[in-house]
């Protein structure tokens, strides 16, 4: 039984009795005109089914007397196929992928009739995909209209992404061996854009040397829009513009990731364009790393990750007032949030099918406590823009440092550790690039 087999009983089991689970696949995006965006799998949908074409939907069914996977997929068409590439079908989706049985998704709605009538519950991803909420609300309507006839419509209707998403948070094993991967070939394109930065390249140059090396390695497509943020451009959280001039004397922060058998990397590094860290530089620059270090160092089960972020901000005001960028007390500074015009989001997030992974992070008041299985990135910043009230010395200087970590049974692992971070490192590794080319 597949991996993906497992998953699909394992959803089973936590349906009630007679009941039914629909799960859609991604559509096509269309991008101009008759071209689509490169096309990528609904997350939830490829951890059930191991299935990568649009157009398709999965059906749980939890009955008394059975429980059956059920796929509708595109049919064979060899002229399709011509243009736009092979097509799994129907027999080849029960023999390959394991499913109980597979129709065409032209004869789903025959099918959700045939099989909802009568149940007790229905479970989908409530308010997430109108196109199914239409195609359910026109079965359920039907089933009601239906009733003189013997008909019935379920009458729960339960949110099918709690249970799904506490699901995808604990990793496997396979699943960790996939996030390895990506995070190892993540850093091999982090690597590169070190060894090959140079003073008046592009961002978008630079850009194409990172995601150059995740298609060397296997990575045909990334995680994410790639930030190739030089000088005061890194002080933008989500810059993706990629447009400017790299220049002398400014660093430039690098946030990006591969996207490997759908399993995210995500890391971020941050290094000088000329390869040599100015006095100011490598002075914030230590700082943001002392504090990611010493998070790392707290990740462990029954830790929260708000815990790790608070004391992220701690160490942040502390080193901030110590080099005359902030003034005041340290409680007042981190109560009044002041520290948010340098420091604006938290500690790190859930890593996994998708790079803001799901899964529950728990309230303010009763946050989620960190399992072994869980994967975090860990990625504390320092953003001083050309218009904050502090010395020159400090201005257009963003820094952020990111690594991807797996919480074990005794504390973490950083499977990202294959990029340099210390500034010893990132200027050796960066001269021996220019000495030996």
């Amino acid at each position: 039984m597949s991996a993906f087999q497992d998953r699909r009983m394992q959803f089973l089991t936590q349906m009630d009795n007679n009941s039914l689970a629909v799960f859609p696949a991604s559509p096509e995006k269309i991008r101009s005109n008759d071209t689509e965006y490169p096309f990528r799998q609904n997350s939830d949908f490829y951890y059930l089914t191991g299935f990568n074409e649009p157009d398709a939907c999965l059906l749980l069914i939890n009955k008394p007397e059975f429980q059956k996977a059920v796929l509708f997929n595109r049919k064979k068409d060899k002229k399709a196929e011509v243009w736009h590439g092979y097509r799994l079908g129907q027999s080849a989706a029960v023999s390959v992928l394991g499913f109980d049985a597979a129709y065409e998704i032209d004869e789903l709605h025959k099918h959700l009739l045939e099989l909802a009538n009568g149940l007790t519950a229905l479970y989908f991803p409530i308010f997430q995909d109108p196109d199914l909420d239409k195609i359910l609300s026109n079965v359920i309507n039907e089933l009601r209209e239906g009733k003189r006839k013997g008909q019935n419509a379920p009458t729960s209707y339960i949110d099918s992404l709690p249970i799904l998403h506490e699901m995808r948070l604990i990793k496997s094993e396979g699943e960790i061996a996939l996030l390895s991967e990506a995070a190892e070939i993540s850093a091999a394109g982090h690597v590169r854009a070190m060894q090959q930065c140079s003073v008046g390249m592009w961002e978008y140059q630079l850009q194409a040397e990172v995601e150059h090396e995740f298609a060397l390695q296997g990575a045909p497509h990334v995680a994410y829009n790639s930030i190739v943020a030089g000088g005061e451009n890194g002080c933008i959280l989500h810059y993706t513009e990629n447009k400017g001039k790299l220049r002398d004397g400014d660093l430039v922060l690098i946030d990006a990731g591969a996207e490997y058998q759908g399993y995210a990397g995500d890391i971020t590094r941050t290094f000088p364009v000329n390869g040599v860290f100015s006095e100011a530089q490598a002075t914030l620059y230590q700082l943001v790393l002392d504090i990611q270090i010493s998070a790392i160092s707290q990740i462990k089960p029954g830790v929260a990750l708000r815990d790790v972020n608070k004391n992220a901000v701690k160490q942040l005001v502390d080193g901030l007032l110590e080099l005359g960028i902030l003034e005041g007390e340290r409680d007042a500074l981190i109560e009044e949030e002041v520290y948010k015009d340098f420091y604006m989001h938290g500690i790190g997030h859930y890593l996994g099918l998708d790079v803001h992974d799901v899964g529950d992070s728990g309230t303010a008041d009763n946050p989620r406590l960190l399992e072994a299985g869980m994967v975090v990135t860990v990625e504390p910043g320092l953003y001083i823009s050309a218009s904050a009230n502090v010395d020159d010395i400090w201005k257009k200087i963003g820094i952020r440092i990111e690594d991807d970590v797996l919480v074990t049974e005794f504390g973490a692992e950083v499977l990202s550790a294959d990029v340099p971070k210390s500034i010893n490192e990132i200027e050796a590794l960066m001269a021996d690039a220019k000495k030996y080319g």
